[in-house]
């Protein structure tokens, strides 16, 4: 039977004692991402080119030792060792079905999410399962593996259906698991309109609940889990999860204290942020819980500190609010994680990787400025023509980026990501995939002793 429910607004396990949930998101693993493992564009995207270079055999070599070195019991040894109690999986739907067989469920996709959350339990750590990438993708970037800028989940009952039956069998697999603290079914969604999303909501909460009665849920608020108005009601031992991240803590942001883009960002402005986003969770008297935050990182050591005095304050302002938090992301190539890849992959790639920042082709890692003198011509004539163009969810210069970096650029960079693979051996792919074993990354030392102190710090 499940560990933990709600209790108010705290979770509480079998034995009635209160439990902050603190640790990492997985990102980048079952959920790949452009800026966590090096490539450009989406993950669907990038796996067909590489596919055609590798062929099947020698592709599916080299996928699942990544998966299978990117996470193994040294990476659940050393949250063990932190203090860390919990660790958010972020899947992709695609490990779980394919389009071209909706409805019929892919086992190796379990194998590996078993593997995970076995590690993480014999270790007394949590896992919360969320679904990262829904079928038609539900928000309007790379994350949820769109390789436009159209949510088409909320335009589409077969997308909703296709998720619902998904959240059905992991439900099944895993509603007697006592360390799956729960299900986090919708990352981030992006309903344009939000009309969509709370009716189904309602849906999912039925059928969730009608396989699995115990699992706490963590459901997303709308526009990238900042907007709750959507809830219609107070689900029953339910976690409403917030995402809070800093603006100076982004690849554009500015000095902290100081402005980013003419906002000022000092501790005051992080807690007037946090407690606007905790609304919703303090007025109904539920569990608060920072599903995503952190800063990124520029490899200048004065303004990583910066970001650290960033996630300093953070800590201590949801420390203050009993927030429990799960921090992005654990392992990447260099740009936020805890650890980085290094050794084979990144002297394959790492030129690749440099030019995708110099064209500012990840959004995440992306100050908005590269390129700058090309793109002026065309915000000039948006800004011209179309003065009052608002689109969602960040308005038109975060849009144009979208379209012109993150997606036409990014997508022309696929094909060359994929050909640095030709002609690799199999013992070649093998070393490419173990540089993101933990025994072979570069560790960010400075992050872990502040995450470890913190956790030490208070219950």
């Amino acid at each position: 039977m499940p560990d933990l429910r709600v209790t108010g607004s705290h979770l509480t396990d079998s034995s009635g004692r209160p439990v902050r949930l603190r640790g990492v998101g997985l990102g980048g693993w079952l959920n790949m991402e452009n800026f966590i493992t090096g490539y450009p564009a989406n993950e669907s995207a990038m796996r067909i080119a590489v596919r055609d270079v590798l062929g099947d055999e020698r592709y599916e070599l080299f996928f699942d030792r990544l998966l299978t070195s990117f996470f193994d019991a040294a990476d659940a040894d050393l949250l063990r060792d932190m203090g860390a109690n919990c660790v958010r999986i972020p899947v992709n739907y695609h490990h779980f079905e394919s389009d071209d067989q909706p409805f019929e469920l892919i086992e190796n996709g379990f194998r590996h999410l078993d593997r995970v959350v076995a590690l993480l339990a014999e270790r007394e750590i949590y896992s919360v399962i969320d679904l990262h990438a829904l079928p038609g993708s539900q928000n309007q970037h790379w994350h949820s593996d769109n390789p436009t800028h159209v949510a088409a989940f909320w335009q589409h009952r077969g997308f909703q259906d296709r998720a619902v039956h998904l959240w059905e069998a992991m439900a099944d697999r895993y509603k007697d698991n006592p360390w799956v603290a729960g299900y986090n079914p919708v990352n981030e969604p992006g309903d344009v309109r939000g009309q969509a999303i709370g009716p189904f909501y309602d849906r999912l909460v039925k059928a969730i609940r009608a396989v699995d009665p115990g699992h706490v849920l963590f459901l997303d608020g709308n526009t990238y889990s900042t907007d709750f108005s959507i809830f219609r009601e107070v689900y029953e031992n339910t976690v409403f999860v917030c995402h809070d991240y800093a603006l100076a803590g982004f690849a554009h942001g500015g000095p902290y204290p100081g402005y980013t883009r003419g906002e000022w960002v000092d501790r005051d402005q992080l807690e007037q942020s946090f407690e606007k986003r905790t609304a919703f969770q303090r007025e109904t008297g539920t569990p608060i819980w920072v599903g995503e935050f952190g800063p990124v990182y520029t490899g200048d050591p004065a303004v990583d500190e910066q970001r650290y005095q960033i996630l300093r304050d953070q800590l201590e302002i949801f420390d203050a609010h009993a927030a429990g938090w799960s921090i992005w992301t654990y392992k990447d190539v260099g740009l936020q994680g805890l650890a980085g890849a290094a050794g084979p992959y990144m002297a394959r790639f790492g030129d690749f990787i440099a030019k995708k920042h110099r064209l500012g082709a990840d959004r995440w890692g992306s100050t908005m400025e590269e390129s700058a003198s090309e793109l002026a011509p065309l915000h000039r004539l948006m800004d011209t023509e179309f003065p009052s163009w608002d689109p969602y969810p960040w308005g038109a210069r975060y849009q144009i980026d979208d379209l012109v970096r993150h997606i036409l650029i990014a997508q022309a960079l696929v094909p060359e990501y994929a050909e640095l693979l030709r002609g690799c051996s199999d013992t070649e792919l093998i070393a490419l995939a173990d540089s993101f074993a933990l025994a072979n990354c570069v560790r960010r030392q400075p992050l872990i002793d502040l995450l470890t102190e913190s956790i030490a710090r208070t219950p």
